[in-house]
C-alpha cells in the first residue's frame, strides 16, 4: 500500500490553514513531517486521511483518490479537539470506546483483560498517563481495527517525554507492515536525526524557484 500526497493544500474561512504539501509513504515505512505551530499540521492529518478535502492537490491511496477507502485505511491517532479523547475520562472509558469503535469485544470483563495485558492502569483519568503510556494507549486502540493499514500519529511530542518512545512506536508498527506517518515539531525531528518532511516545502521550492 502507497499514500501519495501531490500539493495538498487547506484554505479556511480566515485564510490558508496548510500550505501546498506532498510526501509519499507506504506499507514498511516511518515518515516524519514537520512544522512549527499554526502550519497546519491537523489540517493535513485529516487530509491523508480522507477526513478533509483539500482546496487542491490530492490524497491517493495506491492511486485511488477515494475518501471512502482512505478513511477506512487510515487511522489519525491523538488530534488535538478531534480524535484525542477527554482528559477527564477514566482510561478503562478510553478503551472501551476505541475497542467499541473497532468491532472488538468491549465488555468490562474484556477491557480489563487488554489493558492488564499492557500493564496499563484502568481506573485512573486520561490525562494522569505518561506521554509514553498515552501514545501507545491510542495507537494500539488504533491498530485494533481489522481495516486499519495506515497511521497518521498528530504531534504526539506536545504532551513532552523523549521523543524517541514514540518513534519508537511508530516503528515499531512500520515494521509490522504499516505505513505511518508522524507530524511532529522540526526540534523533535532534529533530536532523532531521522529525515523529514517539512510541511509547505512545496511552496518554499515555488519561492525559491521564482526567485
Amino acid at each position: 500500500m502507497e499514500i501519495v500526497a501531490t500539493g495538498v493544500e487547506v484554505i479556511g474561512a480566515h485564510g490558508p490553514l496548510l500550505a501546498p504539501t506532498s510526501l509519499r509513504v507506504a506499507d514498511g515505512q516511518t515518515l516524519l513531517v514537520t512544522g512549527e505551530a499554526g502550519t497546519g499540521k491537523t489540517a493535513l492529518a485529516l487530509a491523508l486521511s480522507g477526513r478533509l478535502k483539500p482546496s487542491s492537490g490530492s490524497v491517493r491511496l495506491d492511486g485511488s483518490a477515494d475518501a471512502v477507502r482512505l478513511r477506512r485505511a487510515v487511522a489519525v491517532v491523538d488530534a488535538p479537539q478531534i480524535t484525542e479523547p477527554e482528559d477527564s475520562l477514566q482510561v478503562r472509558d478510553v478503551t472501551a470506546e476505541g475497542l467499541a469503535l473497532a468491532r472488538r469485544g468491549s465488555t468490562r470483563r474484556e477491557v480489563r483483560g487488554w489493558l492488564a495485558d499492557r500493564e496499563l492502569p484502568g481506573d485512573v483519568r486520561f490525562e494522569n498517563l505518561t506521554s509514553h503510556q498515552r501514545t501507545r494507549l491510542l495507537v494500539d486502540l488504533a491498530c485494533e481495527s481489522r481495516t486499519t493499514r495506515a497511521l497518521v500519529l498528530d504531534c504526539p511530542d506536545r504532551h513532552g517525554g523523549d521523543p524517541q518512545l514514540w518513534y519508537s512506536l511508530a516503528t515499531a508498527r512500520a515494521e509490522e507492515g504499516m505505513a505511518v506517518v508522524v507530524l511532529c515539531s522540526t526540534r523533535s525531528a532534529d533530536e532523532l536525526g531521522a529525515p523529514a518532511v517539512r510541511i509547505g516545502a512545496d511552496d518554499a521550492q515555488k519561492s525559491t524557484s521564482a526567485g
